[in-house]
């Protein structure tokens, strides 16, 4: 994820080919899936309209605590017309007790970051002495006050900034990405909000990536964590996402996931101007456009087709 360049980056649900409008958030909870379509508990469908908001970096806090008051950022979200924050965690909050343990001020002074702990003190006192988990689950809480709804997005094990292919945090069996410890983490997020209403779904992990990608894999460790997620918590939506950044689902067209439940699945793809190279700068943007959405289709929209929701978690371009 390339937050840094991209802040507030905004998430989407892909339906026709098209980016749904904003709407309003609905009480109907919990969401669940119909062909393509997200739906409430009525079968009325909902629009996911998503802000991404870190939680994966080192600190291992939402960024923005020294800045204002975590309440006054739910309410500027409400307020710009979004229903939804997708938000990021690193694996290791739940799998790494002396890392959970930690409090948020003791995070930040590790890391020499004196002036935001002094800056957390002014704008959000309540959370300095909470430990890194309690932080998180009073982000979602003040969120669900604000009745924004919630996806968990794990976005990276070992917190830091994401992505490459050489991170350690890239696929399964990489330094930092042992495949039963994110079996584990995943169950215990799941569990630990089961009965949060707010929180509707769960990304199992951000962009898969680097030299030990494949699709065999892939299907193996994916349903594995779609069914911990779902027999931890099966009011929540699970959305997988693909390989190369996920930017590529193309082999489902071919071979569907087999799973045990039905009406939770959804898929997300990210979609960045970047990816196509110097295409844009240099070539008929009309051609490259035709071009783009050609290999976008390709590469997942095909799934719309399918009757499968696309959640377009992250996109970007200059």
């Amino acid at each position: 994820m390339r937050l840094g360049f991209l802040l507030p980056c905004i998430t989407v649900l892909l339906v026709t080919g098209n980016v749904c409008r904003l709407a309003q958030n609905s009480s109907a909870l919990p969401l669940s899936t119909s062909s393509r379509w997200i739906v409430d508990e009525s079968g009325r469908r909902v629009k996911l309209a998503c802000v991404n908001w870190v939680s994966h970096l080192e600190p291992v806090v939402v960024e923005g605590m020294g800045k204002q008051p975590l309440d006054t950022i739910s309410k500027k979200i409400a307020a710009m017309g979004f229903n939804c924050v997708r938000l990021t965690w690193p694996l290791f909050l739940v799998t790494n007790d002396s890392l959970a343990g930690l409090t948020v001020r003791q995070s930040f002074q590790a890391l020499g970051l004196i002036e935001s702990v002094a800056a957390i003190q002014v704008n959000n006192p309540d959370l300095l002495n909470l430990t890194l988990i309690q932080a998180f689950k009073a982000v979602v809480s003040n969120l669900a006050d604000n009745d924004i709804m919630v996806i968990l997005d794990n976005h990276i094990s070992k917190p830091g900034w994401c992505c490459s292919n050489f991170d350690g945090n890239g696929f399964f069996g990489d330094k930092y990405f042992d495949a039963e410890e994110w079996i584990k983490g995943l169950t215990k997020m799941a569990t630990m909000f089961n009965g949060s209403p707010n929180v509707v779904g769960m990304s199992l992990r951000n962009e898969l990536r680097g030299p030990k990608q494949g699709v065999t894999e892939w299907y193996r460790y994916m349903q594995r964590g779609a069914e911990a997620v779902h027999s931890a918590n099966p009011n929540v939506l699970v959305i997988l996402s693909g390989l190369s950044f996920d930017n590529d689902l193309s082999y489902l067209s071919k071979k569907p996931v087999e799973l045990t439940f039905q009406g939770k699945l959804v898929f997300e793809l990210h979609w960045y101007a970047f990816s196509d190279g110097q295409a844009w700068a240099n070539g008929n943007p009309n051609q490259v456009c035709g071009r783009v959405a050609g290999n976008v289709m390709r590469r997942a929209g095909f799934l719309l087709d399918q009757g499968w929701p696309l959640f377009l978690s992250e996109f970007g371009l200059d």
